[in-house]
This record gives C-alpha cells, structure tokens and sequence, in this order.
C-alpha cells in the first residue's frame, strides 16, 4: 500500500546531499519535517541497511551520505522504500463463479505491473542529485 514512507526517504537524502560532508542529526532531519525524530530514525536504519547511508553516535554524530547523490537514482530509493507500489486487493476472495470475481485479481495484478514498470522508468531517469538541484 502506498504511504508517506518515500517521501519521508527522499526528504532525509535531499538534506544529506545538501550537506554532503557533514553528519546531520535526526533531530534536525525531523526538524525540517516537522517529523517525531523515532520516524527519521526508522529509515535511517533502512538506508544503513541499503549502504546508503552511514551514521555515527556521539555529540557530534549523525548521518550522511555513503555514495555520491549522482550515482543515485530516485528508482533504487523508491525500490528501498516500497518492494512494489499495490492499491491493495479486497480482504474478502472473491466469488470464483462470477465472471468478474473470478479474474478480477489477476487483472489488478497486471495493471499493478504495469503501474510499476511505468514508475521505475520514470523514476530510473532522475537521480537524488538532479531532485536535490531544485533547491
């Protein structure tokens, strides 16, 4: 299902690229998006485990950048963030001898499918560099 989580990633690797050699903390990160710092922390955690990322503790400690922001393209975030994009699917199965409950599935499947062929190839083109020039 959809959520804010992708937008909450990009937020946090928009201001790690614009202060490319300092470690920010997650309570400034949450701070510009007026966010509880536990959520910035949350997928943090996801970009460490993605080496996109690295953190240290201490005063003077926070997270930055691993890689260059234009060796990342926002498809490899978004594919981070979501396995695949879903609009979901009825909690209930449906009827098997109706003709639409029987392939109604299968056919959100395909337009699923094509909704994140569509979104990668859009995405695929743009790096976290080129997003980040914006502001």
């Amino acid at each position: 299902m959809l959520s804010g989580k992708f937008a909450i990633t990009i937020h946090i690797l928009t201001l790690l690229s614009k202060f490319p050699d300092e470690y920010l903390s997650s309570d400034f990160i949450a701070g510009s998006m007026n966010l509880h710092p536990v959520l910035v922390r949350k997928e943090i955690s996801n970009l460490k485990k993605n080496h996109i990322v690295e953190s240290k503790e201490g005063k003077n400690g926070g997270t930055r950048l691993l890689k260059s922001s234009s060796k990342i393209t926002l498809d490899a975030i978004f594919k981070m963030t979501f396995d695949t994009v879903t609009l979901g699917f009825s909690k209930n199965e449906p009827n098997p001898d109706c003709p639409v409950g029987k392939q109604i599935n299968k056919n959100l499947e395909n337009l699923y499918d094509g909704i994140n062929q569509t979104i990668s190839s859009q995405l695929s083109d743009i790096t976290l560099e080129d997003f980040s020039n914006k502001f």
